[in-house]
């Protein structure tokens, strides 16, 4: 299927219909709960947050190939979360168009996110830089990272 028959899209939950929702769910469930083995809670009560935005990718067809969430944090950070993409639709730059529309609904405010550390170079190919250390999630190594807005010299990312 060509780039061009898939579009970035984003809503609240309010706003999105049953079906998409359920894509959406059911795209999270393959890859963590099937693919990744990790048995966890993730309908957390926050995918249903007034503030709370969904971004996913979709197919001509409704096929939902990439999700995250976007989740404004009571100490005036936006955590970036749940980001997964179909083992079918991987390599193909989905998640990074997705990463952006995320990042542009962040606005000015700072965005965090905890990678799957396997995943903090491609992060920081986004502009993402660690921010503490290293720890287990279920099962999983994760890193935390912050989005950094200030490039130095040589095309590396400072901390803001």
């Amino acid at each position: 299927m060509p780039t061009t028959d898939r579009r970035v899209r984003d809503a609240a939950a309010a706003d999105l219909d049953a079906a998409t929702i359920y894509r959406i769910m059911a795209l999270r469930s393959d890859v963590f709960v099937l693919e990744q083995q990790c048995i966890y809670l993730d309908l957390d009560g926050r995918d249903l947050e007034p503030a709370v935005r969904h971004v996913w990718v979709e197919a001509a067809d409704g096929e939902v190939l990439a999700t995250l969430r976007v989740l404004p944090e009571p100490d005036g950070t936006v955590r970036i979360g749940r980001v997964a993409t179909a083992a079918s639709a991987r390599g193909q730059g989905l998640a990074a168009r997705m990463l952006e529309r995320g990042i542009e609904l962040c606005g000015d405010r700072p965005v965090v996110l905890a990678a799957q550390s396997h995943l903090t170079r491609w992060y920081e190919g986004l502009g993402f830089v660690r921010a503490g250390d290293d720890f287990v999630e279920d099962g999983i190594d994760h890193t935390p990272m912050r989005l950094s807005r200030n490039p130095t010299p040589g095309g590396a990312s400072a901390t803001t």
